[in-house]
């Protein structure tokens, strides 16, 4: 039941990942306008409107997640959304790499595996 509910924790992440990325991709680039102008054009995106039904779809399953892990073990799990949303991020929107992003997301990945081996 433990390795359920990693990898639906796991599964959360990456949701939460994919909503970042639609709703980034939902709001384009910066055109200098003002704050109403930019929440009018969220409210008639559909890719900012399919970020928000995955993010909550992602918080219904977290929910599941956290009545089955410590949260201990299941919380640093989320900090693998910036490693996931940093690759999207450089491979589907053209976003800068550097190797400085590429180190910190590697301490972020090494952070979670020693709290997941103490579990």
């Amino acid at each position: 039941m433990k390795s359920i509910a990693i990898g639906l924790a796991v599964f959360c992440v990456l949701l939460s990942s994919a909503a970042q990325i639609a709703m980034k991709r939902g709001m384009g680039a910066p055109s200098g306008a003002d704050v109403g102008a930019t929440y009018l054009h969220a409210l008639t995106s559909p890719l900012v409107w399919l970020g928000l039904v995955l993010y909550g779809a992602s918080a219904v399953l977290w929910l599941w997640v956290l009545s089955r892990l410590d949260v201990s073990l299941a919380y640093p799990l989320v900090s693998l959304g910036f490693v996931v949303t940093m690759a999207l991020g450089v491979l589907w929107l053209g976003e800068p790499f550097s190797w400085l992003r590429v180190a910190g997301c590697t301490l972020i990945v090494v952070g979670v595996s020693l709290l997941a081996m103490d579990a």
